[in-house]
């Protein structure tokens, strides 16, 4: 398979549809089809979502269009399909908002097997939504994927912390 990396393995299947407990709300791997909603959640928190990943990322840009967005959900499925990394979208249970993300994404930097990360929509944030999906992503992760030693960047380590540590050699 094309883009397949060596961080998982060979027989691994990916979750497409995970239900975060009762509140209707779930995971699945975002898709292009999904940039009206994706910029509505990301340029709605746009601020505080540069604040936690700009540094690191340099996302998401003030200027950000929709093209832009939807070449970048793109890029994102196709990383999941080859399964470099992954991008799961929270949404709620009509599919009618995007509520946030969560990354889990292979090692930059040493002592860890995957680098995982989520956020929620401004108007989420001190939710029993935030605090569910808090809750459930290393419970999910634990009991679903093949990892033994993921970091919580912005949990385990501030973005901070996790910038500051050197990188990982390129292959």
């Amino acid at each position: 398979m094309v883009g397949w990396v060596s961080w998982l393995p060979d027989d691994f299947v990916h979750p497409t549809l995970v239900p975060i407990g009762r509140t209707g709300a779930h995971l699945r791997p975002i898709h292009p089809d999904d940039t009206e909603l994706d910029m509505i959640a990301v340029m709605g928190s746009q601020e505080r979502l540069w604040s936690i990943y700009g540094e690191a990322w340099g996302w998401p840009p003030t200027t950000m269009t929709a093209d832009q967005d939807r070449d970048d959900l793109a890029r994102h499925a196709q990383e999941m399909v080859d399964h470099e990394s992954f991008n799961y979208a929270l949404f709620d249970r009509e599919e009618s908002a995007l509520l946030g993300c969560v990354y889990i994404d292979p090692p930059q930097k040493p002592g860890a097997d995957a680098e995982i990360s989520w956020w929620v929509i401004d108007s989420l944030v001190g939710s029993d939504i935030e605090a569910g999906l808090d809750a459930f992503v290393p419970t999910w992760i634990e009991r679903d994927w093949p990892l033994d030693n993921p970091c919580y960047v912005g949990r385990d380590l501030s973005w901070r912390e996790w910038i500051d540590l050197p990188d990982l050699p390129a292959d």
